[in-house]
């Protein structure tokens, strides 16, 4: 099965962060930047299928982009970064992706998870 997906933990709060605008992009040969999917986090903080069914996830540069502000102000907290990009390269042969994101509101962290 190919698949992006993604968790977004609050750090403040200590708990997943719902309701969170997800949108995945991928970078084309022109450099432009080709939108893929948008969703929101479900309550535990998910979205568990980024990559639509049609598409396939071919090597080239991947990006998830994340509506920190509107988050932030939904729980009533001034946030330092609106928006939070990951920028990740997907390599030839390689079917999934499981992209965390750990947010706070002046600071964030990512890794590539299982």
């Amino acid at each position: 099965m190919k698949r992006i997906s993604t968790h977004v933990l609050d750090l403040a709060h200590g708990r997943p962060a719902k309701d969170v605008a997800v949108r995945l992009e991928r970078r084309e040969t022109t450099g432009d930047w080709v939108a893929l999917a948008s969703a929101r986090t479900d309550a535990d903080g998910r979205c568990g299928q980024l990559l639509p069914s049609e598409d396939a996830l071919r090597a080239g540069l991947y990006r998830l982009s994340f509506d920190a502000a509107s988050y932030h102000h939904a729980q009533k907290v001034e946030g330092l970064y609106p928006v939070v990009e990951i920028t990740f390269q997907v390599h030839e042969g390689e079917s999934q992706f499981h992209i965390p994101l750990l947010l706070s509101p002046h600071g964030y962290t990512t890794y590539r998870g299982s």
